[in-house]
């Protein structure tokens, strides 16, 4: 208590405060990201387009428009993106469309593994778009085109955040409990441990599907996922986690 008042008289005191004596002082703006006073988001999406579209992706001039617009500028680009290609969200149909799965095989075939250089906008465009059912009949019948498997082949052709992302959505998709088991083992992985992805994941997995994470947990490492919080962890956090797991 005695250090709140000394701080707060050190406030009342203090030479600075005195500007707000005759009154409210404008209040200035200190982020780092300002409007576009040029915006125009249709013009936005149709760079962001060709971007992907090229040939590697033009990756700077991604993080030149998405990384220079407010908040307010980026929806209406979003809004403009999905106007002019007809496409922003995945599938949540449960139906799988053998014939599109098929087509869409080959296409990522055809796009990638099979020719010089990697046709981005098509990989980027089946993966976000179609059903995790939907991808999982399509990873099926890409095995008939290449015996290395479409995570394999994501892993040569691309590279950085457009990789780590794409390998997300395929993983995810092939089997959410081992894509999520790996993510914890990563979070407890070496010096220190990711809290913040750990409770995540527990937290968010705890009333869908965090015993088959935990199976598929031991499988991958051998070991308990509640040795490995034990072995990470202590105190109340500890035991929170491990109430969540259940027991061994």
């Amino acid at each position: 208590m005695a250090f709140f008042k000394k701080f707060i008289n050190k406030i009342s005191n203090d030479d600075s405060s005195k500007g707000f004596k005759g009154g409210p002082v404008e209040t200035a703006y200190f982020g780092t990201v300002k409007p576009d006073p040029n915006f125009n988001g249709q013009n936005d999406a149709a760079k962001l387009k060709k971007a992907i579209e090229t040939k590697g992706v033009d990756e700077a001039t991604i993080v030149e428009v998405i990384a220079k617009r407010s908040n307010a500028q980026r929806q209406q680009i979003k809004e403009a993106y999905q106007q002019s290609t007809g496409k922003a969200t995945r599938s949540e149909d449960h139906n799988i469309d053998d014939g599109l799965a098929k087509s869409d095989a080959k296409a990522l075939f055809e796009a990638g593994e099979n020719r010089v250089g990697t046709v981005c906008s098509v990989l980027i465009d089946v993966l976000t778009t179609r059903s995790e059912a939907q991808l999982c009949k399509i990873f099926q019948h890409y095995g008939k085109y290449s015996k290395q498997g479409l995570a394999k082949v994501l892993e040569s052709e691309l590279h950085g955040d457009l990789e780590d992302c794409l390998m997300a959505l395929v993983k995810s998709a092939w089997n959410k409990p081992a894509f999520f088991a790996e993510k914890l083992h990563l979070a407890m992985k070496g010096l220190g441990t990711n809290t913040d992805t750990l409770t995540r994941i527990i937290v968010s997995r705890s009333e869908i599907d965090l015993l088959k994470i935990i199976q598929e947990y031991k499988r991958m490492y051998g070991k308990p996922l509640q040795e490995a919080i034990l072995q990470e962890t202590s105190g109340d956090y500890e035991k929170i986690l491990l109430t969540l797991c259940g027991t061994q």
